[in-house]
Order: C-alpha cells, then structure tokens, then sequence
C-alpha cells in the first residue's frame, strides 16, 4: 500500500472517532469531526490530482 492509501485509513478511522455520537465525545461538538472531514476532503483531491 502506497502511503496515500494509509494516510486516507488513518484520516477515515480519525473521523470516526471524533464523530460526536459516543459518551466521550458528545461535549466536543462538531470541531474535532469537522477539521478531520476538512482534511479528509484535502486529502481525496490530492490522491485524485496525484500529487499525493
């Protein structure tokens, strides 16, 4: 696996966690999950671009 490929799991497993849905988390709001998807969508588009 390239490591665009694993950065992208590692993005993908990051919002997951941070998705404000479980006990821990519910305090955060929505920033931990939203900077995460900002960077997940950052990261797509430079896989698609191929600069990643």
């Amino acid at each position: 696996m390239t490591l665009g490929t694993i950065l992208l799991i590692l993005l993908v497993l990051l919002l997951l966690g941070a998705f404000p849905a479980w006990p821990h988390s519910r305090a955060w709001g929505y920033g931990p999950s939203g900077l995460v998807g900002v960077l997940l969508v950052i990261i797509i588009v430079l896989l698609l671009t191929g600069r990643l």
